[in-house]
């Protein structure tokens, strides 16, 4: 009997348990430290003033609690001498709901809050290690977590510096920690191995870029090397050339010359025999001598023809220059053709449109290279391979090697160019160039350009400046690019893939020449 009074004693007044930290009011009632802050937070959030559960006598709202030492060594040496028996219903001290027996212990706690503590038995803090650990500034067991200060507390820390804060069990706030952790954890996991993907995926390009760029350079040097062995022949055709009109034109030279030379010695001769005749002083020796008729025969003749003036004409004497520049310009052409082909590669000269595949209000000349659109159907009859929009493939196909073409369009129209494979869509919204797997193309639409494959299309920053436009296949390295021909060839873009069907050159026209035929698209290939 006197147990069960002394426990009635004991019982809170809120949670009516045996006191859990109990603390006594300034009116002199005691509670348990959780139940009391539990009553004056909701006090709070209703907007009252702090009151004693029992006798309803109002204080201020930061008043001190103070821990009841005596009463709490009162309640631990109860609990040591008379153990709870069966039958007798303990609350949570947290949330006043039953605990089971498995869950009893130094500190009573429902399945819920109990599971915080026994969920990781390696990481949560059991209620002996929390009190273990003591406050620094109460020399306390700490038993509480302050999520909004972010420090681990004693009961007399959560009564004063803590009071109105957002406070749990330790073992509860580090299984929440734990929780947002492994989210964290798991989404870090996945960022990690997406940077690990995106690190591989940039090593590869890395390495491709590596040898693209070793590839070229040893293309470069090659197509260098073979420029300057074309260059030196092409040098020593022409100096041989030079070389061998400067000997035709130099032997008239050299018969001329010596003929000259023959002429002066007689001059120089009669010279000598008339100079020798005029200084003598004997008159017989004088009269003895030549008669100046006789030099006089050499002298008119000399005058009225010294030698052959057509041989300073510059007509005669002068190197063949044009033939020299000819050869220069026609060996230099070669180099730069051969060059072209080793770049962008053969250059397609039999390109012609497939009238077989051109939809119905397309026009195609005579000549099989020039095409618009037209109001007008065409009525052309309706075969398996005829597009059923405005489009056109070309009669050549490419299954292999390097090859280049060039269009012109109108300026202001609306096309597109490409490649598609022979089995591309002819009707319905998949037949149009560049919005199937099955087609590649660069496009031009007011003023602006665009490349498209499989329905992805993608503007570019270039604006036009020219009509002229070439294209160039590597069906093995898979590669189609276009480039623009106006003053200097402009790079636009380049479409790299893996070809797995022959490839007829494409076109699309647009609606804007309807009233205009010159607005057209034209092979110059």
């Amino acid at each position: 009997m006197a147990t069960t009074d002394l426990r009635a004693e004991l019982q809170c007044s809120v949670c009516k348990e045996i006191y859990k930290d109990p603390v006594t009011l300034p009116c002199g009632h005691n509670f348990c430290l959780l139940c009391i802050n539990k009553t004056w937070n909701w006090q709070w959030q209703i907007e009252e003033d702090s009151s004693c559960p029992e006798c309803r006598e109002r204080f201020r709202r930061h008043t001190d609690l103070r821990r009841n030492r005596t009463l709490c060594n009162i309640v631990e040496h109860f609990l040591f001498t008379n153990p709870e028996q069966d039958g007798s219903e303990t609350l949570c001290i947290y949330c006043n709901s039953p605990v089971s027996a498995a869950c009893r212990g130094d500190i009573s706690l429902c399945d819920y809050h109990f599971s915080f503590q026994t969920k990781s038995a390696d990481c949560a803090l059991s209620a002996k290690s929390s009190e273990d650990m003591q406050c620094s500034v109460h020399q306390e067991g700490l038993k509480y977590y302050c999520s909004e200060d972010g420090v681990c507390v004693c009961a007399s820390c959560f009564v004063h510096e803590h009071r109105g804060h957002r406070v749990k069990f330790l073992n509860e706030a580090a299984v929440n920690k734990k929780k947002k952790l492994r989210e964290v954890l798991e989404k870090l996991i996945l960022g990690r191995k997406e940077a690990e993907i995106a690190v591989h995926n940039l090593k590869e390009r890395w390495r491709e870029l590596e040898k693209e760029a070793a590839n070229e350079t040893e293309r470069v040097s090659s197509l260098f090397s073979d420029i300057n062995d074309k260059l030196k022949a092409l040098e020593k055709h022409l100096l041989g050339e030079i070389s061998r009109q400067e000997g035709k034109l130099l032997i008239p030279f050299q018969t001329l010359v010596q003929q000259l030379e023959t002429k002066k010695d007689e001059l120089s001769m009669d010279i000598h025999h008339i100079e020798k005749l005029s200084s003598s002083a004997d008159p017989i020796t004088v009269l003895q001598g030549k008669e100046p008729s006789t030099f006089a025969k050499h002298w008119n003749g000399f005058l009225r023809n010294p030698f052959d003036i057509s041989y300073l004409n510059p007509s005669v004497w002068n190197l063949d220059v044009g033939l020299i520049l000819e050869t220069l310009h026609t060996g230099l052409a070669g180099i730069h053709i051969g060059l072209r082909e080793k770049i962008y590669g053969q250059q397609a000269k039999d390109m012609l449109l497939d009238i077989d595949s051109a939809g119905n209000h397309v026009v195609v000349l005579d000549n099989k290279k020039t095409f618009f659109y037209s109001e007008t159907d065409q009525l052309r009859p309706e075969t398996r391979w005829r597009f059923q929009h405005y489009q056109i493939l070309s009669t050549r196909i490419f299954s292999s090697g390097q090859h280049y073409w060039e269009v012109e369009s109108s300026e202001s129209g609306q096309w597109d160019i490409g490649v598609a494979y022979p089995s591309i869509e002819r009707k319905g919204l998949q037949s149009y160039i560049g919005y199937n797997n099955k087609s590649w193309c660069l496009g031009r639409v007011d003023n602006k350009y665009s490349v498209t494959h499989d329905s992805k299309e993608k503007y570019l920053d270039h604006l036009p400046s020219c009509e002229r436009i070439r294209i160039t296949l590597d069906y093995e390295a898979g590669r189609l690019s276009f480039y623009e021909l106006s003053d200097s060839i402009r790079h636009l873009y380049t479409f790299t893939a893996t070809f797995t069907e022959p490839l007829h050159a494409a076109f699309w026209v647009g609606e804007v020449g309807r009233k205009d035929e010159k607005d057209r698209i034209r092979i110059l290939s």
